[in-house]
């Protein structure tokens, strides 16, 4: 298979990344940490090649899983993590302070058995602390060798720019699939107009485009989903509609729906880089091959125009965790 690499920042990575909070907690039980370390293994030895983890995934094991199974090929992938969203006593918190951020730099390398970060993220804004603070903290890290490059993530484009104007962020993470396209109000735009690699995380939907139906009433008592409006009825049901459309695409295609959303996201903005996450080894293969699928433009449009963002039923997140990002929202979502 031959696909054209995408740039994030001087690297040049493979279309699709690898999402790894899947591996620790957010959908389910963390994976067994031997099938965790088997599992990273092999996708860089699919050809995954730009992996993203988070201080916050599994109160820092997903980093050390990272660390363990790949400190001998880190030459192999470019590798991407995140800080402010920390962990203290079992217990999560917000702190953007630089003197905050750069510890949280210090445990993150610590845990990842590496020197240097390649893609450093604010996992989420903290009203209490100036961005143009955060992000001078994070440039010093850049000076000090110990991360490469900037990126934030679920911040609005407003914050994008007053970042961007303290030093050169690289790229912008937010959810965006055919189910939330909240980053086509002015994220992309601003991305494009900066040079920043949008990143879409949840590119299928947190789950929600593939062949294997999600049963709100199966979900694990820690499944983030449980919290979520789309994921639980009425709109759960509703929306079951726009999921037999994605599968009507994906025959006519002949790929799978998860490859058709991957595929959505690819054709949408030709820089971005989505990173699905998965703990099953075919949909590890499938994500990957997505890269070599291609929507006509005619379905292109069809396809925008049925999963139109006021087609969705019910707001992508909660009241509560919609205050602690900054994204943009369509003027119809209300909880």
């Amino acid at each position: 298979m031959t696909v054209t690499q995408r740039t994030i920042g001087n690297f040049h990575v493979h279309p699709i990344g690898l999402g790894c909070m899947n591996l620790s907690h957010a959908y389910g039980p963390a994976q067994d940490p031997k099938d965790a370390v088997q599992f990273l293994q092999r996708a860089i030895d699919m050809g995954y090649d730009f992996l993203d983890t988070a201080t916050i995934y599994g109160m820092g094991n997903n980093e050390k899983l990272i660390g363990e199974a790949l400190k001998d090929r880190r030459d192999e992938f470019v590798l991407a993590s995140k800080c402010v969203m920390g962990f203290k006593d079992g217990k999560r918190f917000l702190d953007a302070k630089p003197e905050t951020i750069k510890r949280a730099c210090e445990a993150s390398l610590e845990r990842l058995q590496t020197d240097v970060i390649d893609l450093y993220y604010m996992h989420r804004p903290d009203p209490k602390v100036p961005i143009e603070d955060s992000v001078g903290a994070m440039a010093e890290l850049v000076s000090e060798g110990k991360i490469r490059m900037i990126g934030l993530s679920e911040m609005s484009a407003e914050t994008l720019h007053r970042a961007h104007a303290v030093h050169p962020i690289a790229a912008m993470q937010s959810e965006y699939s055919l189910m939330t396209r909240n980053p086509e109000i002015a994220v992309l735009e601003a991305c494009q107009a900066l040079g920043v690699t949008f990143v879409p995380f949840s590119p299928v939907g947190r789950g929600y485009l593939a062949d294997q139906p999600l049963d709100p009433n199966a979900y694990h008592e820690t499944d983030l989903r449980r919290t979520f409006p789309r994921f639980t009825d009425p709109h759960f049901s509703t929306n079951l509609a726009l999921l037999e459309k994605a599968a009507e695409y994906a025959k006519a295609l002949d790929c799978s729906i998860a490859q058709l959303a991957l595929a959505w996201t690819l054709a949408q903005d030709k820089g971005s880089v989505p990173i699905p996450g998965t703990t099953n080894l075919e949909h590890l293969q499938d994500n990957y091959d997505a890269a070599a699928v291609t929507i006509p433009a005619d379905m292109l449009a069809e396809i925008n125009q049925d999963f139109a963002p006021d087609a969705v039923s019910g707001p992508r997140y909660s009241a509560p965790a919609q205050a602690t990002v900054t994204t943009e929202q369509f003027d119809f979502e209300t909880v």
